[in-house]
């Protein structure tokens, strides 16, 4: 990499960051153990993560970290995809889906250290109707939990669980139609998800075996299951399994439309973003350098 000209961008807002900003003064301790040329800025208010990382770029940072969970990890990559800048993650939120998939799991499991020991990584970036995902984005349940969680002000795992419940239960599944180069499928889908890692977070790995550099998302479709059946889906989401599952539908591919009757919410990397009925998903390859640890999986 050139000189590392560093920019921190810290949520204060994001999981544990709300009860304990302690890795802000990490992230200024880092810089001055290490003697760089770096600062640390912090959000003021939602999608302000991604003006931050755009001005680091445009003053020269080799380097733009994002100290967040999902959410702020979205904003500061989507600012960065194609540009020279590295990204680095320092994951502290509820699910840390990307983080988990590239053997980040959490900011004091050596989650500094990748940034100068760990080896960049080009991975894909999705984008669905303009909107960037580098982990995953669906709609649905799922997205009907990211609308639910986005409104606590107390998260982490047990509020996937307390909004997750009466949401399994009250929400109807509707049908889908994909379509994608070769072929329409048409589903009942209680829930959607596009994935470009293996898991939506917590090592929920809903897409085993799926690769961020491959150039392929995996389209994974649920149909509506009672709460035994739910139970067994979870279990199996801990057991690389998940895409076993008769009633499950995986398809893979570069890019997909999908329609459904009318507009609604979806969510990317957990955000929640209302949109069109119609979606429409591309990717562009190798589009963003992330610094992975230097022994994790290639």
């Amino acid at each position: 990499m050139p000189p590392l000209k560093v920019r921190f961008i810290f949520n204060p807002y994001s999981g544990s960051n709300r009860r304990n900003p302690q890795l802000h003064d990490r992230a200024v301790e880092f810089i001055a153990q290490h003697r760089l040329d770096g600062t640390v800025v912090s959000t003021e208010r939602p999608r302000h993560a991604t003006e931050l990382a755009a001005q680091a770029v445009a003053e020269g940072c080799t380097l733009v970290v994002a100290i967040g969970g999902d959410g702020t990890m979205n904003e500061v990559a989507t600012a960065l995809v194609g540009t020279p800048a590295v990204f680095g993650l320092i994951p502290c939120g509820s699910g840390n889906g990307l983080g988990r998939h590239l053997g980040i799991h959490k900011a004091g499991h050596g989650a500094f250290r990748t940034l100068l020991e760990g080896r960049p990584r080009a991975i894909d970036t999705g984008l669905v109707n303009g909107f960037a995902f580098f982990n995953a984005m669906g709609l649905g349940f799922e997205a009907d939990i990211a609308v639910r969680f986005s409104r606590l002000t107390r998260r982490g795992l047990a509020g996937y669980f307390r909004v997750g419940v009466p949401s399994f239960f009250s929400h109807e599944p509707e049908i889908i139609t994909v379509r994608q180069p070769g072929g329409t499928t048409e589903l009942k889908a209680f829930t959607l998800a596009v994935m470009n890692s293996d898991q939506y977070g917590n090592d929920a790995r809903v897409a085993p075996g799926a690769k961020m550099d491959d150039g392929r998302f995996n389209l994974i479709s649920m149909p509506q299951v009672g709460f035994l059946g739910a139970c067994g889906m979870l279990y199996r989401l801990g057991t690389d399994t998940f895409d076993q599952v008769k009633a499950v539908t995986r398809l893979d591919g570069a890019e997909f439309v999908i329609e459904r009757s009318k507009p609604g919410w979806i969510h990317t990397d957990g955000e929640p973003r209302a949109t069109t009925a119609k979606l429409e998903i591309t990717l562009k390859p190798h589009s963003l350098r992330i610094m992975v640890p230097a022994g994790g999986a290639t």
